[in-house]
């Protein structure tokens, strides 16, 4: 071998050396080259996993749905829940309308197109569930509140209990035949002994909203509202709570699916959403508290 090599002219020895070193580098770029393909393939997979993705929700037909909420609950839907809500969903927009949970039974039990009903009170959602307009395996009991005498904020009435409503010259509470915090109200100064002494002095209003805003523009001197609701302003002031054992339950929300809605299967993606911890995070926010036993 070592004649053969002697042999060799330096020009040709040099070739046979340099096309060595050229298959040597050939076998590292295909080596390269395969160790580059799965990076290379896990790539185009994620981008043509979110191009799927993004053709799904292209191919998705916008839908509308209608809640009827309790008027308590207007600021954290309008605020933040239903923007959140369509983050998630974005072909799917929220619409509320919110009144005393007694007005919108109602308009639901008269035909309105809502897909979900959330009451500030058991009775308005058992009533509507009684007579099949809501899909009873839907309904959840999701939220507790509760009630609480508020005066104005510049109010110098040294009050610090219910009781004390009776010294007011001029109440404001919701109305009991179709507001659930008037209900409540009723029942917790019956139980105390007062309501008729109360009740002559009171002008109704036909929503928590309504009396929240008379108490804070002083024309009445006091009354009772939902926590949540007196948490919303810096007009009034919250003197007393609900004594203990006035009330014979708890202050529940639930909320469920009306059986005649248009979109069942958006209507329950909602439901599912105020069940998830980043909605009862924001229910909290309000003042409500995430109802252990739904």
């Amino acid at each position: 071998m070592r004649q053969i090599f002697a042999r060799l002219t330096p020009a040709l020895l040099a070739a046979l050396l340099l096309g060595g070193c050229g298959s040597a580098a050939s076998s590292q770029a295909v080596v390269s080259s395969s160790q580059s393909t799965p990076s290379t393939a896990s790539a185009s997979s994620n981008e043509t996993s979110s191009q799927d993705t993004a053709s799904q929700e292209s191919q998705q037909e916008p839908v509308t749905l209608l809640v009827a909420a309790a008027a308590s609950l207007e600021y954290s839907f309008t605020d933040e829940l239903l923007p959140m809500f369509q983050e998630h969903y974005p072909w799917i927009t929220v619409e509320g309308t919110y009144d005393s949970s007694g007005k919108l039974q109602t308009q639901i039990e008269e035909g309105l197109e809502a897909d979900l009903f959330m009451s500030a009170a058991t009775k308005q959602m058992n009533a509507l569930k009684d007579k099949g307009l809501m899909q009873a395996d839907s309904i959840v009991d999701l939220l507790e509140n509760k009630i609480v005498m508020i005066v104005p904020a510049d109010s110098e009435q040294d009050w610090n209990s219910f009781e004390q409503l009776t010294q007011a010259e001029t109440v404001a509470l919701g109305d009991p035949e179709s507001v659930p915090v008037g209900q409540y109200a009723q029942e917790a100064l019956t139980n105390l002994g007062i309501w008729d002494q109360v009740a002559a002095k009171t002008s109704f209003g036909t929503n928590v909203t309504e009396v929240l805003n008379w108490i804070a523009e002083g024309s009445a001197d006091a009354g009772i509202v939902y926590a949540t609701d007196a948490a919303t302003t810096d007009r009034v002031k919250v003197v007393a709570d609900a004594p203990d054992g006035s009330l014979s339950e708890k202050v529940i929300y639930p909320v469920g699916v009306v059986a005649s809605s248009a979109h069942p299967e958006e209507a329950q993606l909602f439901l599912e959403f105020l069940q998830s911890d980043e909605a009862l995070a924001v229910f909290e926010e309000y003042g409500f508290v995430p109802n252990q036993a739904r």
